[in-house]
């Protein structure tokens, strides 16, 4: 198991307010005020990540780019030299497909270049490497689930990514080999802001080209104030993205 993967699960919600409670527990009688800040950080951090309305507030924060307008995606041909789509993880060994498969995230956005590709005939590049280190990549996920399900074709297959900055170094590799400087760049909502900066980092134009936005009303029944099991992992995609975009400009130039 990578050491960045454990640390990343250890620290962010909902490890680190686990944490949180069990520390609560073992200083109940050495240090009880400690304990009870603990207890109720910690609580309350659960409380407030299983809400849906944190979703909706949180996502509108970290959503920055707009989406693209229907009417603007046959004009993408004359603005850039290919689709990019970053990989979101798989699922191993469905039943029903009797192999590992995109996961739902990893959908979503090959669904929306597939959409994007068919409307302005630019050529797609998918991104991203082994899971864990298992064979097959994301990309060859990716580019399997386009030509099989959507009957669009998959010029590049970027392998070799384990991270977001390795997506847009291994990409713009490739990219540039070819004479592209300006991607069309496909990726969740949330997510884009952080791509966005380790694709012009690289030397990329980008035309930002979001999908699965969060940020929208939660049509929740009590405007999304009880907690829902869906709300915790939505909430832990926000942190994952708020710390990478503090992280990632310290750690690359």
């Amino acid at each position: 198991m990578p050491i960045r993967y454990f640390f990343k699960q250890l620290l962010l919600p909902p490890g680190g307010l686990l944490i949180l409670v069990l520390l609560a527990w073992l200083l109940r009688r050495r240090a009880p005020r400690l304990a009870g800040l603990c207890l109720a950080v910690g609580l309350g951090g659960l409380l407030a990540m299983s809400l849906p309305v944190t979703v909706e507030w949180g996502a509108r924060a970290l959503e920055r780019e707009p989406a693209l307008v229907e009417a603007q995606w046959p004009g993408l041909a004359g603005q850039a030299g290919a689709i990019v789509v970053l990989g979101a993880g798989r699922e191993l060994a469905d039943a029903a497909w009797g192999s590992d498969q995109p996961s739902h995230l990893a959908f979503e956005r090959l669904r929306y270049a597939a959409r994007l590709a068919r409307a302005s005939g630019l050529p797609i590049l998918t991104s991203g490497g082994l899971h864990y280190g298992r064979p097959p990549s994301e990309a060859q996920l990716g580019g399997e689930v386009l030509q099989r399900d959507f009957g669009v074709p998959v010029r590049w297959l970027e392998e070799r990514s384990r991270t977001t900055w390795e997506n847009a170094v291994y990409s713009a590799q490739m990219l540039r080999e070819a004479g592209i400087e300006r991607v069309v760049l496909v990726t969740s909502a949330v997510h884009m802001p952080r791509s966005r900066w380790c694709f012009e980092q690289n030397g990329l134009e980008v035309i930002a080209a979001p999908v699965g936005f969060l940020g929208v009303a939660n049509g929740r029944p009590l405007g999304g104030w009880l907690p829902e099991a869906k709300a915790v992992w939505q909430n832990s995609l926000l942190l994952n993205e708020a710390a990478g975009m503090l992280v990632y400009p310290l750690l690359y130039r």
